[in-house]
This record gives structure tokens, sequence and C-alpha cells, in this order.
């Protein structure tokens, strides 16, 4: 059972996502949180796989709740998506880059809701998507330009091709057809990644790529 946390200071967007999540037999909805405060003390409190996290509420937003949440290693279980609008898009990669999982456009269909609630619990990064990968290119491109980051001077050359493809949006399961492997070794190569560059979870892998220079903005695997 996947338990999920919803922070969000309108009462309706909270209930249209519950009705939405219990009626799946997988997904159970723990809580709710009205702003980051609340948010914060719910996880430590209930330990939920998922976080739905608005970005804009009164007191703590959810982009330092965020931190808080991914930064206490009491919490390292817990998976926390973005809720946002395009016109926010600053917060979202500030979130990703504290550590959230990924994010999630609040108009979103329930499909997409359903997705991002099992991709997240499952450990992926909400990457996938082409809009996504569109948010990450465009901030990377605003920076100061490549920064060379010696985390990566430990990894194989065969580790660098499969972060390429992560920052390119490909799940363990297309990786793997892409190179020839197995679904585990792609999974392993993945997991190995992230530990030598200490990353928390594949959201913060492809954020590396991108801001390191590995891969240049709008860059996609053929």
């Amino acid at each position: 059972m996947i338990r999920v946390l919803l922070a969000d200071d309108h009462w309706l967007v909270r209930a249209g996502f519950r009705s939405v999540l219990e009626d799946e037999d997988d997904i159970d909805v723990v809580g709710e949180a009205p702003d980051g405060h609340t948010a914060v003390a719910a996880c430590r409190e209930l330990t939920p796989d998922v976080v739905l996290m608005d970005i804009r509420m009164p007191g703590m937003d959810g982009l330092e709740a965020a931190r808080l949440i991914t930064g206490d290693e009491a919490l390292a279980s817990v998976r926390v998506v973005i809720l946002t609008t395009f016109d926010l898009d600053d917060y979202v990669y500030g979130a990703l880059r504290a550590g959230a999982t990924g994010f999630l456009v609040k108009d979103s269909e329930p499909e997409q809701l359903l997705h991002a609630v099992r991709v997240a619990a499952a450990g992926d990064a909400l990457i996938s998507p082409s809009v996504t990968r569109r948010l990450i290119a465009d901030f990377a491109s605003r920076a100061r330009g490549p920064r060379p980051d010696p985390r990566l001077d430990v990894l194989t050359e065969r580790e660098r091709e499969v972060m390429r493809l992560v920052a390119a949006g490909l799940t363990n399961d297309e990786i793997a057809q892409r190179l020839v492997l197995s679904q585990s070794t792609a999974k392993t190569h993945v997991s190995r990644i992230m530990t030598k560059v200490g990353a928390r979870d594949r959201s913060q892998v492809v954020v590396l790529a991108y801001e390191s220079g590995m891969v240049s903005p709008g860059w996609l695997a053929d």
C-alpha cells in the first residue's frame, strides 16, 4: 500500500486529490496539511511514502518544507512531489535541487496523478515527461555555464553512458533495452551512480548531469 500525504492550503484541491487517490486499491491517503509546517510535522509523525506538496502555502512554503523533509535522515524513504503551475518553474527547479522527486502540474489528469504517485513511491523521478526535461534544460541553459563536478570522476564509462540516458528521461527498462542489458543490470548501474555522486534519487542525478555539462540543454536520446 502506498501511503500519501496531501499538502495544499486549498481544501478543495486536497479533497479532489483524495477522491482520485482513494479510489485505488494500492493507495491510501494517510493525512493532509494546509501549510509547510504542518506537512513537515505530519511527515515526521506518519512517515508517508509520498508527499504531494504545493509550493505556495502560508507560513512555511512547500519549497522550504521539501528541503526540511529531504534533508532529514529519518525521512530518507519519503518522496516529495511538488505541485505546481508553469508560472512557478523557478521554484520547481529549486525543489529538484533540494531533493524533491519531481513535479506535477496541478491541472493534470487523474491518470497522471496516479502515475506520479506510483512512480515516486517506486523510487523513480518524475523526469520522463518531455515537459520536465525541457524545464531542467531551460534552467541549466540560464546558469553560469557548465560546472565540472569532481563527483563524476569516479564514474566508469558505462555509468556515464547510463547517467546520460537517465538525464534524457529514460526509465530503467528503456535504458536496458537501449544498451542491451538486463533490467536488473540497468537498475544496478543507476543505483551505483546515485551512490557514487551522493544523489538522493534520480532527479538529483538529472540535475547534476545538466549542471555539470555532461548533457547539453535540450539534449534528448535519439
